[in-house]
């Protein structure tokens, strides 16, 4: 819902753009950008607030959370932030505001090289393509894993049978560095272990290896990460909603999917064996999900749709 016109006049609106083309002579391309994002911030905030003067922090933060919401790309919200950011200091300098809000606002944080969040529909479908041979059986448990426990490749192929413990659910993960971690898995990874450990007995039958696997390949040997990867790879080429994924990507998913839920982020740092915090915000793509959850409870504005 737009700002009525007489009301957008406590906004400086046109003295802003002025500024930014007689005295920082920008491109009439980069005005119109600046004109499109305060136009914009305007709208949505002005019906909470009447002049920029009482617009606080929450405010952008809820602004931003908005434009996300929207599917906009990182991009986009950085430019959105930087014009709005541009703008109060433009008040500020002109004594109408005391503070500029926009610059404890953080700017997202570009998610490189990170895989795409595949939802849990899709997963239950790539988890329902292997075939009941006991090679299907073995893939299927240790696709479980890798979602259902959020363990790495390395990690889940350098497993021995010492580290699991199936009453309880539990597995002894050797992360980077060595260090160690308890992590719990799922009914259903449960269950697709136990019917593949009837298979693993019997290609181990003849081995008197001190070394004791808990992935392993049909003579007996430990899974390598490339079988992993390949495995991952035949499945999803069964799946018509997959095109490409990462065995990372179920790792990424598995955190999303926690946090979504609900889980404490530390504890999700604890599962996935992470040294810091902010290793798992970017990981999980938290910082913005975490931000629009705390707007819907809290931004007058919110409602739980789009204006």
């Amino acid at each position: 819902m737009a700002v009525d016109a007489p009301g957008r006049s406590s906004w400086l609106e046109e003295p802003f753009l002025e500024h930014l083309e007689f005295e920082r002579n920008l491109s009439p391309a980069t005005l119109k950008a600046y004109r499109r994002e305060l136009s914009r911030f305007i709208d949505h905030t002005g019906s909470v607030r009447s002049s920029p003067a009482e617009v606080t922090a929450s405010d952008i933060r809820g602004w931003i959370a908005h434009l996300w919401q929207r599917r906009l790309q990182p991009r986009s919200l950085e430019r959105a932030l930087s014009a709005i950011r541009t703008y109060f200091a433009f008040l500020v300098a002109e004594g109408i505001t005391a503070a500029n809000p926009a610059v404890s606002v953080p700017l997202p944080r570009k998610q490189q090289n990170q895989p795409e969040v595949v939802d849990r529909f899709a997963i239950e479908s790539l988890l329902e393509s292997f075939p009941a041979t006991p090679a299907g059986r073995r893939d299927l448990a240790l696709m479980e894993l890798l979602y259902g426990a959020g363990v790495r490749v390395g990690e889940l192929v350098a497993l021995d049978m010492g580290d699991i413990s199936l009453g309880d659910r539990l597995l002894r993960v050797r992360g980077k560095g060595r260090k160690e971690r308890i992590v719990p898995f799922g009914r259903h990874a449960a269950e697709a272990l136990r019917t593949y450990l009837s298979y693993r007995s019997r290609w181990r039958r003849d081995l008197g290896s001190q070394d004791d696997p808990l992935f392993v390949n049909q003579r007996g040997g430990r899974l390598s990460d490339r079988s992993v990867r390949r495995i991952l790879d035949q499945a999803v080429r069964r799946t018509a909603d997959l095109h490409r994924l990462h065995p990372h990507a179920l790792r990424h998913a598995y955190a999303t999917h926690l946090l979504e839920a609900g889980m404490d982020l530390r504890a999700i740092q604890e599962l996935l064996g992470h040294s810091s915090l902010a290793t798992t915000q970017i990981y999980a793509g938290v910082d913005l999900a975490h931000l629009m959850s705390v707007y819907k409870k809290s931004h007058p504005r919110a409602g739980g749709g789009e204006d």
